[in-house]
């Protein structure tokens, strides 16, 4: 079976480091899956649940806001700005910033 190398790194500590089946992350648009073989691609990543999920079955999840993912060969490089168990109390600038657009759009619409 094929494998991504996947790295998962916060400014305080490497969340995940090792080979995976497929990373399904929440990229700035939306969710973005990621398999063995994906073509080379450069991703904001916006917040919510980052899945791993692993070659021998199970999986691992984080909570992650704001950050770059990099798919470059069997090679996945994710840069998060916080990652952890769980959502933080106070999310990064970068959140509230998508949520004031999501916000902007919504009251435009009506």
């Amino acid at each position: 079976m094929s494998e991504l190398q996947v790295r998962v790194v916060s400014p305080d500590s490497v969340l995940y480091e090792g080979p995976v089946a497929s990373v399904v992350a929440p990229a700035w648009d939306g969710r973005v899956g990621i398999l063995p073989g994906h073509a080379p691609m450069i991703a904001l990543l916006g917040f919510g649940e980052l899945t791993i999920d692993l070659p021998g079955g199970g999986s691992e999840k984080f909570f992650v806001a704001g950050g770059v993912l990099k798919v470059e060969g069997p090679d996945l490089m994710i840069l998060v700005e916080y990652g952890g168990a769980e959502a933080p109390e106070e999310l990064p600038a970068s959140a509230d910033i998508y949520m004031a657009s999501i916000m902007d759009a919504v009251e435009s619409a009506d």
